[in-house]
């Protein structure tokens, strides 16, 4: 670790790359369709985190593979047009991560949209964009857009998954096959303050979720009355959120590894700092919420406790709780804290670290929602 100019800890560029090669290598998120080689090539290019050289680097090896899936199609050979597209996506993703708090990393966000949805053409169910309308406050968006699959194994009408990530984990990265597999349609959105969500995180930022169930119910397709939400890291603090404001309107849902009060405090962000998260960590929560820097995101954070709320001691709807023990993101304790108060609650830790991923964690997710929802 070293101190940056704004004098946080900050992992070097060449630290995060050691701490990144296992995951490169067992392609886990971020590096689902990564290769070692191309990653390989874009981190020996990247000395700071400059956020547009950032997305610089990572756009000259995205690039290639965008002409070569479109010469592929010209050609016919769409498993190739997939493939390419989807490894194109994936660099032009790498590339405004964590947050698009830039215009080189906006305009990476936008390739990897459209590297995405051409590679969804040759899905077995193909991406459907979709836009809930949102009624939002003076200056907030009026739509919420939305990546839409139903299954094509079981006739209508489906029960719905509904899916959003953290702080970096946008709608483009929420696929689930194994949903459409369960006879489960699956609704990918963007959290509050993230990728096109059409508005920031506050203390109310759950209307978002509101307008989502208000748009299933006039879809004859979906029954409204089978709806389940699972929530991944900073989107876990929503998934609580909406199963005690939103516990008749859903059927269950899922926190993993998601913050509730002590994740908030002063002294948890000392763990936050040198945790497990790669690198800039407070600027991206802090762009979340509308905010810029480390001190303003202290200042506000403890605000978003839900036992300060009220939250907590309320029924809600049958709730998952899922993190490993060793979270240094968000601390395992919230969850504790969780189970002192309202309805119980279904919990399972791993011996893992943040959102406690093992390769049985998604698998048992999905048979805890498919019981709720089937």
């Amino acid at each position: 670790m070293s101190q940056s100019s704004h004098g946080r800890y900050e992992r070097s560029t060449r630290e995060l790359w050691e701490m990144w090669k296992p995951r490169v290598k067992a392609k886990v998120y971020p590096f689902t369709y990564a290769s070692y080689e191309d990653m390989e090539k874009a981190m020996a290019e990247i000395r700071s985190y400059d956020k547009d050289a950032w997305a610089a680097a990572f756009r000259s090896v995205a690039k290639p593979y965008e002409v070569r899936a479109s010469e592929a199609e010209k050609a016919g050979d769409l498993q190739d047009a997939r493939e390419s597209y989807l490894r194109a996506y994936q660099y032009y993703m790498l590339g405004r991560y964590p947050t698009i708090n830039s215009e080189g990393k906006r305009e990476s966000y936008r390739k990897s949209q459209e590297m995405l949805l051409k590679a969804s053409r040759y899905f077995e169910v193909p991406i459907t964009k979709v836009g809930i309308p949102f009624k939002g406050k003076s200056g907030e968006g009026d739509s919420i857009p939305a990546y839409f699959r139903e299954p094509k194994l079981v006739n209508p009408p489906y029960p719905l998954l509904v899916t959003w990530g953290g702080i970096d984990g946008y709608k483009e990265e929420q696929s689930n096959d194994a949903a459409l597999q369960m006879g489960i349609a699956h609704l990918a959105i963007d959290g509050p303050g993230v990728g096109e969500s059409p508005l920031k995180g506050s203390e109310d930022a759950e209307r978002l979720f509101g307008a989502v169930f208000d748009w299933v119910t006039t879809r004859s397709d979906l029954d409204g009355r089978r709806v389940g939400v699972w929530g991944y890291s900073t989107g876990g603090y929503w998934a609580v959120k909406v199963a005690h404001v939103f516990k008749d309107r859903v059927s269950c849902a899922v926190s993993q590894g998601g913050p509730v009060h002590y994740a908030f405090e002063p002294e948890w962000m000392q763990v936050q700092e040198k945790g497990e998260y790669p690198f800039q960590f407070f600027e991206t929560i802090a762009f979340a919420f509308g905010l810029s820097t480390y001190e303003e995101w202290v200042k506000y954070a403890p605000k978003l406790s839900l036992l300060r709320q009220g939250i907590l001691d309320g029924s809600c709807a049958p709730l998952l709780l899922v993190n490993g023990i060793h979270d240094t993101v968000f601390p395992i304790k919230d969850y504790y804290l969780l189970l002192e108060h309202g309805s119980p609650k279904s919990a399972r830790f791993y011996d893992a670290g943040h959102m406690g991923f093992t390769r049985d964690t998604f698998g048992s997710i999905m048979s805890w929602i498919g019981d709720r929802l089937r």
